[in-house]
């Protein structure tokens, strides 16, 4: 059971949001990782972290939507929140990146394969900007809730009434 001694301030980061701190009092959350993607980003120099939990892999399903929400789709929430992090003093050579979600709900035959897909969309914008995952808790049936503190760095999952580290 996690003991919330809360120093700081509580940012919970909902489906398709994001929330970046440079406060080493925070705690950052996001709730019920389904087959969305959550990285929990943190640089231990700057005391710059952020969460970001997208929805969707790729804006052109609803290019109106990205416009309005970036943060729902991958391939433009992801490149805008790692610019965001910059911006507040965050260094892409000290980044410590962590992700979890990308689960397969209701789609047995894996026909839309929505978890697979924003995995695989979250590597690849990562990987073509140099940018390395440290730990990872993706894909299988569960539904997860991501933490990260920002005065340690620590990175957890809550699932199923576990509690494991990334």
């Amino acid at each position: 059971m996690i003991v919330d001694t809360l120093r700081g301030k509580r940012l919970v980061v909902g489906v398709g949001d994001m929330k970046a701190s440079n406060s080493a009092e925070d705690m950052l959350v996001t709730h019920a990782l389904g087959s969305c993607i959550g990285i929990a980003v943190h640089d231990p120099v700057a005391t710059v972290g952020g969460m970001l939990h997208f929805m969707l892999p790729d804006s052109a399903v609803n290019k109106q939507r990205a416009m309005e929400n970036p943060w729902m789709f991958g391939n433009v929430g992801i490149p805008l929140f790692f610019k965001h992090l910059m911006d507040l003093g965050a260094a892409k050579s000290r980044l410590v990146v962590r992700v979890a979600g990308g689960a397969q709900f209701l789609d047995d035959k894996e026909f839309f394969a929505i978890g697979r897909r924003n995995h695989t969309m979250m590597r690849k914008i990562l990987w073509q900007n140099g940018i390395l995952i440290k730990s990872e808790h993706v894909g299988g049936t569960m539904s997860r809730t991501l933490f990260l503190d920002m005065s340690s760095g620590r990175v957890w999952i809550t699932s199923a009434g576990k509690e494991i580290e990334l």
